[in-house]
């Protein structure tokens, strides 16, 4: 057992992290974040942390470098105010998606982040829904990893899906879609994406199942230009689906993708709060729904704190 537990937040998502301290009951730990005219961030621990088991939130956002920096350095602040336990808690990883060396010459970079967050002082990592699982195997340290699973499916079990058909993106996501289809008790259909080249853009070439007439849930980790989902949302229209509904943990939403998705055939868009949206922007995409993610880490920090089983809500 560690002492008092504390939490404390970057900048990068302060809606999330007053709702994860309101989960456990707790004010946010104060802190006093400084950037100074040469781009430097200064970082003051306001209150004593001694001997205390530390919680630090803060999720992948724009500016991405900025809000890694700033994480270390509270870290590191952290560490030499006597802290007996930090436990670094990222919503959203960065660098998830550069998990392998799939090229001559670069760096696996989310390996990187795993380094850097030890070093700075880190001794356990907290996060969500991963591009590649198998990141966790890069940390020396202990890593959980959450599932915003249950929240998608319970939002979607609360609206009647007996004609619904769950699709997945690609065949690369058929693994986490088929884990939907088993929950909702649906059956699945797979579109054939294929990627030519870095320009993030891909095209639906066929549709692997029956779509026609039915409701149509895609299901995915995440979404960054929007490219993907509206090609999906056509290609399952074409195919003759009913309605197309979708569910995605992050929201990375980044180049043109409010445009994008507000243009997208689309029911529904479901996504958690792991990154911030903006709510001006929000209404650039009629069909946006926000589910919150505080009180299931709010619930895996009291459990870690505790010294208790994380695995019930580890839902894969």
């Amino acid at each position: 057992m560690f002492g008092e537990m504390k939490v404390f937040s970057g900048t990068s998502h302060p809606e999330l992290a007053a709702s994860i301290a309101a989960r456990i009951g707790m004010p946010l730990g104060k802190t006093r974040i400084t950037r100074f005219s040469n781009e430097n961030i200064k970082v003051k621990i306001e209150e004593s942390v001694r001997e205390a088991d530390v919680f630090v939130v803060q999720t992948s956002t724009p500016p991405v470098s900025d809000h890694l920096m700033e994480m270390l350095i509270m870290i590191d602040a952290l560490k030499f105010a006597s802290a007996a336990r930090i436990t670094a808690v990222l919503p959203y990883f960065p660098y998830a998606r550069s998990d392998k060396k799939d090229e001559a010459r670069i760096s696996i970079t989310s390996r990187l982040m795993a380094d850097l967050l030890q070093t700075a002082g880190a001794d356990r990592v907290l996060t969500m829904t991963l591009h590649a699982p198998q990141t966790l195997g890069f940390f020396r340290v202990p890593a959980d990893q959450l599932s915003a699973n249950p929240i998608l499916v319970q939002h979607f079990r609360n609206s009647d899906v007996s004609n619904s058909v769950v699709v997945a993106t690609d065949a690369g996501a058929a693994k986490l879609a088929g884990s939907f289809a088993k929950r909702l008790s649906l059956p699945m259909a797979i579109i054939d994406k294929r990627r030519f080249d870095d320009s993030e853009q891909a095209q639906s070439v066929a549709l692997i199942g029956d779509v026609k007439g039915k409701d149509a849930i895609v299901f995915d980790d995440e979404i960054a230009t929007g490219g993907s989902i509206k090609e999906a949302a056509k290609i399952l229209r074409q195919f003759g689906a009913k309605t197309v509904r979708v569910g995605v943990t992050h929201a990375v939403f980044s180049g043109g993708a409010y445009e994008t998705l507000g243009s997208a055939e689309l029911d529904e868009l479901v996504v958690s709060d792991t990154i911030p949206i903006p709510h001006e922007k929000r209404a650039l995409i009629p069909s946006l729904r926000v589910l919150s993610t505080g009180a299931l880490f709010g619930d895996a920090i009291l459990r870690i704190h505790g010294g208790r089983s994380i695995s019930e809500i580890l839902e894969p």
